[in-house]
């Protein structure tokens, strides 16, 4: 009796804690969104390093209570000084410009600097400058052309696109014509016909590699597929005022691939070589062909479909016979597309392979010889995140790792240099934070800034050998940023559902904050299996949630298991099983914060994201209705049958079973419980928009209630402006019970 007492108390408390008639004016989102603005409160920190051809100098740019400044170092002699003096640089500027600028306005692009230091060469206000700095004479030498749309991503890979490719001995060019391989006598034009077999739905590619001692050439035989495209509608062009329907290159999973046959051709005899590629049919895709240095052989890479057996194949250049040098399988998927590294060397007849076939993904020395592994160069249970360079004289690789120091972080990056035989390990960067390295071309030293969400970034110089710094850059100055309110985000570990492992997240409060308040909580997610996504290194505020935290909720981030740069078990949770998205982790994580937090109210918690986080955001509601409350989807691609191939395929598999329909949006929308709205672009390229119109359907036929907001002319977004203020409302009103400032009010000038 006590206990419910209790509870309806709680209860009648929170209601009183709202003020039902109060109304957010637009000057309250005006403030909130003046939290952006606190970056401009941080000074000396270190931004947009550039290294000077093959030297031991470079440049970067900071932020000074003066304004911008451009710094010139030279790592071998420890040196530090002004690339220019920018009150001088500004002057002359705006001598020239309509509009004068002040110092910390001048963000130059594409800087070089002179080989003698006296000249400097920028790109500012659309145009192309050079500056002589013995007298700061300043000359417009262009004006900066107007860019074009943005690439399309997703266009096919044009087998036929090729032009002639000459040999390395300039002797012959080899070409595709009527679908089959040809050559070309370069001196006597005489053409010699290679292949017959060509056809226009079974044809030779012309993506031809040459031996280099020309002798032979390899290229694949192509079995033509259907190729998907979306079509969509923009509605209001800018340049015209009818709309424009669009068609896009998009394969989808299921779809119909091509299929590769490698074929080799001798030069000397004018014949076909059989290569036997029976058992590489099932293909998800086969690369093109890499010749070794010495033309004895070429390889080409099998991912086959459902991306479970991935292979490396060396061809025998004179008999044709066929050698798996690499055979990597897994009983859940090989991360191909984000984990795949491979380096040759030819020289020695090795290669370095990354593998997760321990359990963790790590480095390993290749005799291609045999395809027999030498040695593991690395392992533990800690993850190789990225190659970064590998010293073939020293027999050293230098690569980013993450997870190998205790009370630390797992996601935390550093550098390490190791040998190809696994001995001398070294962290080159042993301070337990965030590392961010630039490396100079000639990899003598680099450049450090390390930082933590919640410690400012501290920039140095160090050598490569040992790590041993050289020379102290810069400190990052936040003391302004702490007098304006400014809270920095909380690391947050607590237990996954094994009740083991540690998902490690950050909480973000608003500067605002009071802890006798009760706070709903928001939760900002994307759970895609290609990455880990929670905020590492410092930032004082984050473009997606910031101004949202700022009208009144705690904000929080974190990676639950199905994402990546952790075990491969950890990753594993993902498999056919997208809808998962780490949501028991997740559910967790967040109770146990409210547990220590009593002010973050776990009856209010709701979520937003894009793309993979759009799909997520309404699986949490649907799948998850006694936590999540209210949500934010944009973009989302919430069937993986409607959505690009290689991402859905290499995490739900093929082929196409009932665990699609099972992680379905679409399929489960009448689950729907909570409040929810529906934000796309209708140009998305993405993400197909059609994906979020299906979800609308099935809504309606199931009579849920829901609001949907179609952006115009956009892409693939998390809303833009319109977007955010849709999103801020939104959640306004569902959790702080207030009413939202009305928009379509005429403001009195």
């Amino acid at each position: 009796m006590n206990r419910l007492k209790t509870s309806i108390i709680s209860v009648l408390l929170l209601i009183c804690s709202f003020d039902l008639s109060a109304q957010l004016s637009r000057d309250d989102y005006a403030k909130a969104d003046s939290v952006m603005e606190l970056v401009e409160n941080v000074y000396n920190q270190v931004s947009d390093i550039h290294w000077v051809d093959s030297s031991s100098t470079f440049w970067y740019r900071i932020k000074t209570r003066d304004g911008l400044k451009y710094q010139l170092v030279n790592a071998e002699k420890t040196s530090k000084k002004e690339v220019f003096s920018t009150e001088k640089l500004v002057d002359a500027l705006n001598n020239q410009l309509q509009k004068p600028i002040k110092a910390n306005e001048l963000l130059l692009r594409s800087l070089k600097i002179g080989q003698d230091n006296k000249r400097i060469h920028f790109q500012f206000e659309k145009a192309y400058w050079t500056c002589n700095l013995k007298d700061y004479s300043l000359v417009k030498d262009s004006t900066e052309k107007e860019q074009g749309p943005r690439p399309y991503w997703g266009g096919f890979f044009d087998e036929k696109g090729n032009e002639q490719v000459i040999s390395p001995d300039s002797v012959w060019s080899a070409y595709i014509k009527n679908y089959n391989v040809y050559i070309k006598d370069n001196k006597s034009n005489k053409e010699y016909q290679l292949s017959f077999d060509g056809s226009e739905g079974d044809f030779y590619s012309s993506h031809i590699a040459w031996s280099p001692d020309s002798k032979k050439l390899a290229v694949n035989k192509v079995r033509d597929y259907f190729k998907r495209q979306i079509t969509f509608v923009e509605s209001s062009p800018k340049l015209q005022l009818q709309p424009i329907v669009h068609k896009r290159d998009y394969l989808k999973p299921g779809d119909a691939l091509a299929v590769k046959h490698p074929a080799l051709f001798n030069i000397e005899n004018k014949v076909q070589i059989s290569v036997n590629t029976s058992g590489f049919e099932n293909q998800y895709d086969l690369s093109n062909p890499k010749w070794n240095k010495a033309g004895t052989a070429f390889t080409f890479e099998f991912n086959q479909r459902g991306h479970q057996v991935y292979k490396v194949v060396e061809v025998n250049a004179e008999t044709g016979k066929v050698q798996i040098v690499i055979d990597e399988r897994s009983e859940t998927f090989i991360d191909y597309s984000s984990k795949r590294y491979r380096y040759d060397l030819d020289d020695s007849g090795e290669m370095l392979w990354s593998s997760e076939r321990d359990g963790w993904n790590h480095l390993y020395l290749i005799d291609t010889k045999n395809g027999v592994v030498k040695n593991q160069i690395t392992k533990g249970e800690w993850v190789v995140r990225r190659v970064l360079h590998v010293d073939e004289k020293e027999r050293t690789v230098f690569f980013y790792g993450s997870g190998r120091n205790n009370n630390e972080d797992p996601y935390f990056l550093h550098c390490y240099r190791v040998n190809f035989d696994g001995t001398g390990l070294v962290d080159l960067t042993p301070e337990k934070m965030n590392h961010d390295i630039s490396f100079a071309k000639n990899f003598d030293y680099f450049t450090d800034t390390y930082s933590t969400v919640d410690t400012p970034p501290v920039t140095v110089v160090r050598h490569s050998e040992d790590g041993k710094i050289v020379l102290k850059l810069e400190k990052t100055d936040i003391s302004k940023l702490q007098t304006k309110g400014w809270i920095a985000p909380e690391v947050f570990v607590a237990k996954a559902r094994d009740g083991k492992t540690n998902i490690w997240g950050n909480i973000y409060r608003p500067t605002s904050f009071d802890e006798n308040k009760s706070y709903p909580i928001i939760e900002y997610i994307y759970a895609g299996p290609h990455s880990s996504f929670a905020q590492k290194s410092f930032n004082p505020v984050h473009y997606a949630f910031s101004s949202l935290a700022e009208l009144g909720f705690i904000v929080v981030q974190m990676d639950g298991m199905g994402t990546s740069n952790r075990s491969k078990a950890f990753h594993d949770v993902c498999w056919k099983n997208l809808k998962d998205a780490g949501f028991p982790d997740r559910i967790s994580w967040i109770k146990a914060a409210a547990e220590k937090y009593s002010y973050m109210d776990t009856t209010r918690v709701g979520l937003f994201g894009g793309s993979a986080g759009g799909q997520s955001t309404l699986a949490g509601l649907l799948f998850h209705p006694e936590f999540y409350k209210a949500g934010v989807s944009s973009c989302g691609c919430h069937d993986n049958r409607m959505d690009k191939i290689w991402w859905n395929e290499q995490w739900m598999g093929y082929p196409i079973g009932p665990h699609y329909e099972e992680c379905s949006n679409v399929v489960n929308a009448h689950k729907l419980q909570g409040t929810l709205m529906l934000i796309v672009g209708e140009i998305d390229d993405n993400v197909d928009p059609a994906s979020t119109m299906q979800v609308a359907d099935a809504l309606i036929k199931a009579k849920k209630d829901f609001e949907l907001v179609v952006l115009p002319g956009t892409n693939h977004t998390l809303g833009n402006s319109y977007g955010e203020q849709k999103r801020r409302d939104f959640f306004v009103r569902n959790f702080l019970q207030i009413e939202t400032p009305d928009w379509n009010k005429v403001k009195k000038e």
